[in-house]
């Protein structure tokens, strides 16, 4: 779409300079390009008129044709409305306008036939519509068998006359202008394949539908084409990675197979085994490796990051662990560590806050290769942070951390760009994935190691507090211990809830003879840190905190996790919080505690939880009930400008799309048989406002 797409608005009939002013900084609309791939969120169906005696009170808005037979000011001052008592064979009812008295005074003649649109109420024995959408019967209208479209829009624009009827109007001006220049952006072979309506017959029938079969499949062609062409763009960005940066052949096992003889603290999951099998063919290949590794709360990615490691540096490469936080840092630092000594080999840590003179030990460690592993946050991406011969970059917790960042760790090394492998303990829906991380190659740990028993969940009211107390005692007394999470730090006068300070004064009453920790993030990091080491020691046996133990600690003896106020909490995040128990051999529980009113997406969460611990399943509801632009922060996938697909609900056509995207790549991946001349021409327009996701990783 070029030429007359990027025209500007104000070129268009009925706009002018003043209301393009408007749209370009109300909705961001500027050409005829995408003011016309603004589409209408719904469709008000204008196909029934009703007789005045169908009226009820549950119908939505109606459609009424009556005769204007007495119009009349009743009130005064900002009681005053304008009343036009109205009329068809079947009945009178009242059209009430409180706003813009005059301008509709002015347009209402008596005996006049006007079709009316609006919700109607009851008024004592009369139906009444307040401010109705109205124009004067015509034979085109009273023909008229069509969906109104109902287009976004603000306040600002509905003072100009461009609330969705004012749209709708000029609307009608652009799709009949653009017609013809509208070309085809998919082969026929997909349109036949899969059966999709044409490119302009789509155009014109999301905007004004002819009947509900044609919307519908106007809704399709233009989903999928939004996800064929996201999905193409990464699919060839993996290619041309693959092909275009070489990587460091990396095939050694020689260091792995004495941590497998000697060494190795427990059996492997199946899971574990399989995702460290890809990841070595990856390794060995001659060709970068860019993995995903997903897996749940607990299921041992750390154990895979090492071997990886392993690998790398019997093949005489380094590797290194970015964490987006010091407290993830300090435990990946203290649990890599361990393995790292029985197996002789230098690790250290790299933090803001590693004093000057051990930086500087560091830095020469790393140029001299002595210094094999490297853990750290942000401070690994200083320039002044230089490998001698880095062969592995493990990141984890990928979405915290912006593209730029990262392609500076792949700069660490001049000859070869480090094998790269990404590590996220949120699960992400398989469609999320497919989008935020097409163009990575995707490991699933899908299976938890042997002995761990799943956490069970149940959801209480506030009425149970002082069984969950008992509940609570029992399990101190087995010598376990507890976190009790709140969602605030301080009082909010706008938010109920019960916070951080008035917890840890109720709990200290109900729970006198215990010692308690109270972690927040307002907090000094020594003193969240003195309070996390208490409770990890067993100094403390319960721990008050906000969400800020999210991620972090590892304390195998905590068994309960009780999350006040947990209805306001995103799933997510309780996934995430729940994860922090269960991590030793005893059962663990997990405690919903919430009020007695829920709103609906409130109690679906509660209940996803208490039935599954799958993080996967619990992804998807979470898909689905906010959406993938508060989910992962997707800022960086240009996920959350889809114009009309939705991740959410779109799974099938998303998974279409890309086998259609996979199909075309394999038969033509420079796209230069002549079928393919529409794809290549719009990917090429794209390329033009895209972000530039060449590295994106």
């Amino acid at each position: 779409m070029s030429g007359i797409f990027d025209t500007k608005i104000e070129f268009l009939k009925g706009v002018g300079p003043q209301r393009a002013a408007l749209l370009n900084k109300e909705l961001n609309i500027f050409t005829y390009g995408e003011l016309i791939q603004h589409y209408p969120f719904r469709y008000e169906d204008r196909t029934r008129f009703f007789k005045i005696r169908e009226l009820s009170s549950d119908l939505e808005n109606v459609q009424i044709v009556a005769k204007i037979q007495k119009v009349e000011l009743i009130g005064v001052g900002n009681k005053r409305r304008l009343v036009a008592h109205v009329a068809d064979e079947t009945g009178e009812m009242e059209m009430t306008w409180f706003k813009g008295i005059q301008w509709v005074q002015k347009k209402l003649p008596t005996g006049a036939i006007y079709i009316f649109f609006g919700k109607p109420a009851r008024y004592g024995s009369k139906w009444s519509i307040a401010h109705p959408e109205m124009e004067p019967i015509s034979a085109a209208n009273e023909q008229r068998n069509n969906f109104q479209p109902v287009y976004s829009t603000t306040e600002k624009l509905r003072a100009r006359f461009l609330d969705s009827r004012g749209i709708s109007k000029i609307m009608e001006v652009l799709v009949q202008a653009c017609f013809p220049h509208i070309h085809e952006t998919l082969p026929q072979e997909i349109l036949h394949q899969y059966q999709l309506i044409g490119k302009q017959e789509a155009i014109r029938q999301i905007h004004f539908p002819s009947k509900p079969d044609l919307l519908h499949r106007a809704r399709k062609r233009l989903k999928f084409e939004e996800f064929f062409f996201l999905q193409l763009r990464l699919l060839m960005l993996k290619v041309t990675r693959t092909e275009k940066f070489k990587g460091q052949s990396l095939g050694n096992t020689e260091l792995l197979t004495e941590f497998y003889q000697n060494h190795i603290p427990f059996e492997l999951t199946n899971a574990q085994k399989r995702v460290i099998r890809e990841a070595f063919a990856d390794m060995k290949s001659g060709k970068q490796m860019n993995r995903l590794i997903q897996g749940d709360v607990g299921s041992g990615k750390t154990m895979v990051a090492f071997i990886c490691m392993l690998i790398a540096i019997s093949s005489g490469a380094q590797a290194c662990l970015m964490a987006p936080t010091e407290i993830l840092a300090n435990q990946h630092y203290e649990g890599l560590k361990e393995y790292a000594d029985m197996m002789g080999l230098e690790i250290e840590i790299l933090t803001g806050s590693v004093k000057k003179s051990k930086r500087k030990v560091i830095h020469e460690k790393l140029l001299s290769g002595e210094l094999k592993i490297l853990i750290g946050t942000h401070a690994l991406l200083e320039d002044v942070v230089q490998f001698q011969n880095l062969g592995l970059a493990i990141v984890d917790e990928q979405h915290r951390f912006g593209v730029a960042q990262r392609a500076k760790l792949w700069a660490k090394n001049e000859e070869f760009i480090p094998h790269v492998l990404v590590m996220t303990a949120t699960p992400i829906p398989r469609t999320l994935a497919m989008t935020l991380y097409g163009d990575l190659d995707v490991s699933v740990i899908d299976e938890l190691p042997a002995g761990r028993k799943p956490i069970q969940t149940v959801h209480r009211y506030d009425k149970d507090r002082l069984k969950v107390f008992g509940f609570i005692n029992e399990e101190i007394k087995k010598g376990r211990q507890v976190y009790i999470v709140y969602p605030l730090i301080e009082e909010s006068e706008t938010l109920d809830l019960k916070n951080v300070m008035d917890g840890f004064e109720s709990i200290s009453r109900a729970f006198p003879n215990y010692p308690i920790s109270i972690v927040n993030g307002s907090m000094k990091a020594e003193a969240k840190d003195y309070e996390m080491q208490r409770f990890v020691k067993g100094e403390t046996k319960i721990m008050v905190a906000t969400t800020v133990i999210e991620v972090g600690v590892n304390v195998p003896n905590a068994s309960v996790m009780v999350i006040e106020n947990a209805e306001r909490f995103g799933l997510s995040q309780l996934h995430q919080l729940r994860g922090r128990v269960g991590r030793g051999a005893e059962q663990s529980y997990c405690i919903l505690m919430s009020k007695y009113e829920l709103s609906k997406e409130g109690r679906v969460r509660l209940e996803t939880m208490v039935r599954t611990n799958d993080g996967f399943e619990i992804a998807d509801v979470d898909l689905k009930l906010r959406g993938p632009g508060d989910l992962m922060g997707t800022q960086q996938s240009g996920v959350t400008d889809l114009l009309i697909a939705d991740l959410g609900k779109d799974a099938p056509i998303l998974t279409l799309a890309r086998d259609a995207a996979q199909q075309l790549l394999a038969q033509d991946p420079t796209l230069s048989l002549p079928e393919n001349a529409p794809v290549l021409r719009q990917v090429k327009q794209q390329k033009k406002t895209a972000v530039n996701w060449s590295r994106i990783s």
